[in-house]
């Protein structure tokens, strides 16, 4: 169990990722609304305007798969380089080397909550009422960063050994912009092919903010079981398979 001063470099690793990501910005945080807004509008000009959309609230549509998966992939990216990138930290300050990858995929949460309001006041512009089901925000959220938590532990200890796992991530994580419903409707996804999306964390989550958001309903059974059953245990095996792998970090980094 981590103890007061473990969680104490924890809070600060976050917090300093974040200063650092935005130091040399001249407009600093507000580049966590102005890119899902660009996207959200070059998307909605797409598939309304050149492909006719009956979706009267395709924007809200957009942001509830841009958001989920805009965090994913900058925390997966920064916490698979995070033990690389902090090799000084890693080596002469005795720590549980877990919080390294942890803090950077957690820093991206105070750029996830910039985003999530966006998403949220989109959403009442357009007419949505806020509802009791929005108590399932937190659960699916949390369960997204569990999820992102294993993969960057045990990416970030694969990217000590083989460097080339970070660019195997960015290549992931370009594919994935048209494997999670971002722009089309999940519908739209043959028969054969939707359990794979259940089980995908990422379009899991967009599945189940859309439930809540546009349709005020709870999130399907199914899939936010799935969700949960996925997220947790890719925390363990991240947990488990980082625990193996440190111990010969020193001999790579």
């Amino acid at each position: 169990m981590w103890r007061g001063d473990s969680l104490f470099l924890l809070e600060n690793l976050v917090l300093r990722d974040f200063r650092i990501r935005y130091r040399n910005m001249s407009l600093g945080v507000l580049w966590s609304l102005l890119n899902p807004l660009v996207m959200m509008g070059v998307l909605t000009f797409v598939f309304t305007k050149l492909f006719p959309n009956p979706n009267r609230q395709f924007p809200v549509f957009i942001l509830c798969g841009l958001v989920p998966l805009n965090f994913f992939t900058i925390a997966w990216v920064t916490g698979t380089s995070s033990i690389v990138d902090s090799a000084g930290l890693v080596k002469r300050v005795p720590l549980p080397r877990e919080i390294v990858p942890i803090a950077a995929v957690l820093s991206n949460c105070l750029h996830l909550l910039i985003q999530v309001f966006l998403l949220l006041s989109v959403n009442l512009i357009f007419g949505n009422r806020i509802n009791v089901q929005w108590l399932w925000l937190p659960v699916i959220w949390g369960l997204e960063i569990c999820f992102t938590c294993g993969l960057a532990l045990i990416t970030s200890t694969l990217n000590v050994y083989i460097r080339d796992t970070r660019y195997v991530v960015e290549s992931i994580n370009t594919i994935l912009f048209w494997l999670v419903p971002v722009f089309y409707d999940f519908k739209q996804v043959p028969q054969r092919f939707s359990a794979v999306y259940q089980i995908n964390p990422v379009a899991a989550m967009v599945l189940c903010l859309r439930d809540i958001l546009m349709k005020a309903e709870s999130p399907h059974i199914v899939t936010l079981s799935l969700l949960a059953a996925v997220s947790v245990g890719t925390l363990i095996a991240g947990l488990l398979f980082f625990h193996r792998g440190k111990r010969t970090f020193y001999e790579y980094i």
